[in-house]
């Protein structure tokens, strides 16, 4: 499998679905771990801390990243980061977490529908990258 940074530079926007329409739609298997009608968190099946969630909106609606986020957007924005902290408290991180939003290729950005990096359950280097 090709690294992270690989992934990222060989990827790019695409109005097909992504890996992750195709977990909303139930064709691919996920972990999940919360689910409302607006947002999906799963375990990352590739995870760089000990508690490693993914947290998406179920509708892309021209949010790849974040560079791509319009005003019409903010309600979902605000939702995916909230989510996060329900998600964080479910998982029991009340030490703390970090949240990742990876965007474009130089951010390391592999699948291209805006998503929520939940990472915990361990001491957090600075700076990160």
């Amino acid at each position: 499998m090709a690294s992270e940074k690989e992934a990222a530079l060989a990827a790019a926007p695409s109005d097909s679905p992504t890996i992750f329409d195709k977990i909303i739609n139930k064709q691919i298997p996920a972990n999940v771990v919360y689910e409302d009608e607006q947002v999906l968190a799963f375990r990352d099946i590739s995870p760089q801390a000990p508690t490693h969630i993914l947290i998406i909106p179920k509708l892309r609606d021209g949010l790849i990243g974040i560079s791509t986020a319009e005003g019409r957007h903010c309600e979902i924005l605000g939702r995916l980061l909230y989510t996060a902290k329900l998600v964080a408290k479910q998982e029991g991180l009340k030490d703390g977490f970090r949240i990742v939003i990876n965007d474009g290729p130089n951010g390391c950005q592999s699948v291209y529908h805006l998503h929520i990096h939940l990472l915990g359950g361990r001491q957090m280097n600075w700076p990160p990258g």
